[in-house]
């Protein structure tokens, strides 16, 4: 789907500002506070409406038409995807739907795996300190609130490889959803957690700056996570530690522990009832209960 420009009205109207509740991000300002010498980020480009962000950022880093620190925002997501490509979708302008290119061509790639956890310990900060909401991280890329009392769902990361020396990072975080617009029950927004401001300039722009200083200091580092502070960080900030939790893992296997540790790869570290420590690199984890 080709992106439509941002000053276009997604219902055809010719008025960007018709729903009042959810005006539209200001480009410009962005840009300004963003895109300056010496910054990881190159250029902020927002469109009224595309497929996924992250397909279209790809494709352009296959094209040799976006550069390292390149930012594309859909103010709408008609094909937004998740982990094992599920669907992510709200209404327009109700959230913060972005994807970023990176290049980190000093670190091993062995280390590339943490990208998405740094994005989310990026993400966490830069919510918590724009929005004022108490945010947790869970394995290993969900973005948790607490609405009423209960954890819920408010938004998820999406990395993928692109091209030679690339990685694209795709986040998707639910702002001033109501309790009638949410897909599914277990999902949140900042709005029902109690956020002092759904404004979503600020609240991208904060996220941005988190990710950048973050992503300067693991790269810095060669990778290193536990010398730039991302492995501490994000364990500090993680649900799923000290949870009982299962792991729906690849080929349909199961496996329940006690999540005790993050290892130096970014793999959780299950303690199972046979007395054994086993690390999950990829798949689906099930909160159980407290420990």
């Amino acid at each position: 789907m080709t992106p439509r420009d941002a000053s276009e009205d997604p219902r055809g109207n010719g008025s960007r500002w018709s729903d009042l509740d959810r005006p539209p991000l200001n480009a410009t300002a962005l840009r300004r506070g963003l895109v300056h010498e010496g910054a990881l980020w190159s250029q902020v480009e927002v469109v009224q409406r595309t497929g996924s962000t992250n397909s279209d950022l790809v494709a352009r880093a296959a094209e040799g038409t976006a550069s390292e620190g390149a930012v594309l925002v859909a103010e709408e997501q008609t094909a937004g995807r998740g982990r094992l490509d599920r669907q992510w979708t709200a209404p327009a302008r109700s959230g913060l739907f972005f994807s970023v290119l990176l290049r980190p061509v000093e670190v091993p790639v062995a280390r590339w795996g943490w990208l998405p956890l740094l994005t989310g310990v990026a993400v966490a900060t830069g919510l918590s300190r724009a929005a004022g909401v108490d945010t947790a991280l869970k394995w290993p890329n969900d973005l948790l609130v607490k609405v009423g009392g209960e954890e819920r769902k408010a938004g998820g990361i999406l990395a993928e490889r692109a091209g030679e020396g690339g990685v694209v990072v795709g986040v998707g975080v639910n702002v001033s959803l109501r309790a009638d617009e949410l897909p599914v029950p277990t999902a949140g927004s900042l709005l029902l957690a109690g956020a002092v401001s759904t404004d979503r300039d600020p609240l991208l722009r904060g996220v941005l700056r988190a990710l950048e200083q973050w992503y300067v200091r693991w790269r810095e580092a060669g990778g290193d996570p536990a010398a730039c502070g991302l492995q501490e960080a994000y364990a500090a900030g993680c649900a799923t530690l000290g949870r009982m939790v299962r792991a729906e893992l690849p080929g349909g296997r199961s496996l329940v522990g006690e999540a005790v540790a993050l290892d130096g790869d970014g793999r959780l570290v299950l303690a199972t009832r046979e007395g054994v420590q086993e690390p999950v690199g990829a798949g689906d984890i099930v909160h159980l209960r407290a420990v």
